[in-house]
């Protein structure tokens, strides 16, 4: 593909209104779409590296803040982020920008959601990308449940964040942000790293460095930013409505994700291990996800691997779009500026 500067693809912001609400959303590139779903504690902006490759393959790229973060709308109650509510958020914005469906892209949380997206909107998103989450259908028990039956209900990392003060440990924003970014990577020593079942290991110990070397430091200030102005409360409502969310989607108990899909995680991740002590492999994923197209492990990359891997996600993306076009005929191939 030859050169093409970056100010060929300007970046459009917009607040898009969605059943009355609105919704912050960033845009870039024309072409088949695109939707990117980020994590906690995150903003659009984490895709930044991701949506200009995106954009300069051909495809318009779409990322917007999710439901309690950013510039978005940011309900208090809990119960107002299941996946019923974040997928259809997903729904208005495609409609709201006339696209019929999307390739979604998703990282930690909005790995979880765009996974439930694929499930129950097959036909508006025609395939999937995990990062760092691995897929598990809808099954007998919810998380919380085999956690505790594991004799993890009060070791995981995130039970504690389920009590309505838990919000206070992530401020002052300036000082958690570094951490949670440093600790989850590949940056810390070999055994020092974040463990999610290891109170030892906590995200939130202070970092040694107030930018990672993997990290733009506009993205960081941007994020810290961000959560200076909305506070954590809203965010951590993903982790608290997962009971909620499982006691709603009995209907989608065992559906499995059928679209083409990959999955692409680090192998420093301490929560991809924690799910997978053992790496898994294409063939021991497709029972779950029979179109999986690859499963991509990366070295010396960790939780953040859209940020300390860019390079190496972007051209898997790519190459996954590719696939998809050739399998979707004219309507998803790509035009390579």
């Amino acid at each position: 593909m030859q050169h093409v500067d970056d100010t060929s693809f300007p970046v459009r912001n917009a607040q898009i209104n969605v059943d009355g609400q609105s919704f912050h959303v960033i845009e870039q590139g024309q072409g088949p779409a695109v939707l990117f779903c980020h994590g906690f504690p995150d903003t659009a902006q984490t895709w930044k590296s991701q949506m200009r490759a995106v954009a300069k393959a051909g495809y318009r790229a779409v990322a917007l803040d999710m439901r309690g973060f950013g510039e978005s709308y940011s309900p208090a109650e809990a119960e107002r982020y299941t996946s019923l509510h974040v997928v259809g958020d997903f729904i208005g914005i495609l409609d709201a920008l006339d696209i019929p469906s999307a390739v979604i892209v998703g990282h930690d949380w909005g790995a979880d959601y765009a996974q439930r997206a694929a499930v129950m909107r097959p036909d508006r998103f025609h395939a999937l990308v995990s990062l760092s989450i691995p897929f598990a259908p809808r099954g007998d028990e919810s998380l919380w449940d085999q956690l505790r039956d594991r004799g993890l209900g009060e070791r995981y990392y995130s039970m504690s964040f389920l009590a309505p003060e838990a919000a206070k440990r992530f401020e002052p924003a300036d000082e958690t942000i570094p951490s949670i970014l440093y600790w989850l990577s590949a940056s810390p020593p070999d055994g020092t790293g974040w463990d999610p079942i290891d109170p030892a290991r906590d995200m939130l110990r202070p970092s040694p460095v107030a930018t990672p070397d993997w990290a733009d430091p506009d993205y960081v200030e941007h994020t810290i930013r961000s959560f200076e102005k909305t506070g954590f409360q809203t965010g951590l409502n993903y982790y608290r409505v997962v009971q909620t969310t499982f006691d709603l989607t009995a209907a989608f108990r065992n559906v499995v994700v059928r679209q083409p899909s990959l999955y692409i995680w680090g192998a420093e991740d301490g929560l991809c291990n924690f799910f997978h002590p053992e790496p898994p492999t294409r063939e021991s994923l497709l029972g779950t996800q029979p179109g999986l197209v690859d499963v991509i492990r990366i070295k010396n990359a960790g939780h953040w691997l859209q940020h300390e891997a860019a390079d190496r996600v972007n051209a898997e993306l790519i190459r996954f779009l590719a696939v998809i076009a050739s399998r979707f005929g004219e309507d998803m191939i790509a035009h390579n500026p």
